[in-house]
């Protein structure tokens, strides 16, 4: 067994939102055991002293596509998942040096993926994934275009969302993606941007195929994660069980009220269409999509303000493609004037530990929680726009217990 001790460290409460100062944290086996603040006891193979700079566990993003390496969704299913899935290694190891050290893949990432990130074959963020997102026919996952009758690839090779229709077909795809291992399962229950024959205002699956899902999520002890712009759709899908509402641009009051009544989370995703309606062409979309991205943009911010008033909880969402992922930490500049900071840390911590039914395993500096931590320079409860710039910020990125990136200044270890 290894331990390592940070002392001197101001630690960032991020339930509470507020500094805990003179904090010394105890790591060993990849779990914090202790947090104290006074001097702990015993000898350690290493410490670090933080010399008063901040301490906060990594940051979580609740809706990435790891293997969207292109926004062009019909190419990517045409892709060799080899490949893909070399260029996915890029995007994950970008990630992890932003500060994410936990992420929920929202269609396309599999066990081998996460696999590989457990095993640090791949260096990136714990990878949370649904495996492929379900879809009815002519929904958010179906990319054939209109004159296409039949699908010509696998639902095993590259691509975010798999095909069924009926209770029984969306129930043995829920199965079979539990089988592989899911995470959370996905529900393609609104139309959206990248696909090419639905409509954003669209509902998607019958009442009773959603029933299916869900149950078969929830005897797995799974959580289930939507997509939904419009409140009609929303609506529908929060008293059935659905945990995370994803976009939720075009959400109203009474979604509020759903939300806060049933416990369910909604994850913005704003920084997607603020890249997508500045790049997305030039980033590989094709542009009869590119400008459905209009119909959405404008109206989340107004679901932001909306939700952040009425006092829904929120995860924090980035949903990126391609060479777009980049603009990963966009999302704390575009919430930062609706949302205070302390509300942002926790939509990037410990509310997305809760949404995901893992209470106390991540988000959160506290014992029996995994050692996935920042050191900070400066104070995000001041300055949300600290994390924005992890060069300068981020003195160290730890997961698991292991340094993945160590700065050269402000610490000193012994």
């Amino acid at each position: 067994m290894t331990t390592t001790r940070f002392i001197n460290a101001n630690v960032i409460d991020t339930r509470a939102g507020r500094v805990l100062p003179g904090r010394e944290v105890r790591i060993r086996d990849g779990r914090i055991v202790e947090v104290s603040d006074t001097p702990l006891v015993g000898e350690d193979d290493r410490v670090i002293d933080v010399n008063g700079h901040y301490l906060m566990p990594g940051l979580v993003d609740a809706h990435v596509h790891v293997t969207a390496i292109t926004p062009n969704f019909a190419l990517l299913e045409t892709l060799s998942p080899f490949y893909v899935g070399a260029k996915s290694s890029e995007l994950l190891e970008a990630m992890l040096m932003r500060g994410f050290t936990t992420v929920r893949d929202a269609g396309g990432a599999d066990y081998g993926l996460a696999n590989a990130v457990d095993e640090d074959s791949l260096i990136g963020p714990r990878l949370l994934y649904c495996g492929n997102a379900l879809s009815q026919t002519g929904g958010h996952g179906d990319m054939r275009g209109p004159g296409q009758q039949t699908f010509e690839g696998c639902f095993c090779c590259a691509g975010l969302g798999r095909v069924c229709d009926g209770v029984s077909e969306v129930r043995r795809a829920a199965r079979d993606e539990i089988r592989k291992g899911a995470t959370q399962i996905k529900i393609m229950a609104s139309g959206g941007v990248s696909s090419p024959t639905d409509r954003i205002d669209s509902t998607q699956f019958s009442l009773e195929e959603i029933d299916a899902i869900v149950e078969e999520a929830t005897a797995a002890n799974i959580h289930t994660m939507a997509h939904a712009y419009t409140a009609r759709a929303i609506n529908r899908l929060i008293p059935r069980g659905v945990k995370t509402i994803e976009h939720g641009n075009l959400m109203d009051e009474e979604s509020c009220r759903l939300f806060l009544e049933h416990n369910a989370y909604l994850t913005p995703t704003l920084a997607t269409y603020d890249a997508l309606a500045k790049e997305g062409v030039a980033a590989g979309m094709a542009e009869h999509l590119q400008r459905k991205v209009f119909d959405v943009l404008e109206a989340g911010g107004r679901a932001l303000e909306m939700a952040q008033r009425h006092g829904v909880k929120m995860l924090y969402g980035s949903d990126l493609l391609g060479r777009m992922q980049r603009h990963q930490l966009n999302e704390f500049h575009l919430r930062k004037d609706v949302v205070p900071a302390d509300d942002l840390i926790r939509a990037a911590t410990c509310n997305a530990a809760d949404a995901f039914g893992y209470v106390g395993d991540f988000g959160e500096v506290i014992p029996g929680s995994r050692a996935d931590l920042l050191v900070v320079h400066d104070n995000p409860l001041e300055d949300i726009t600290t994390l924005t710039d992890p060069e300068a910020q981020l003195l160290m990125i730890m997961k698991g217990g292991k340094v993945y990136r160590e700065g050269s200044v402000a610490l000193t270890s012994r």
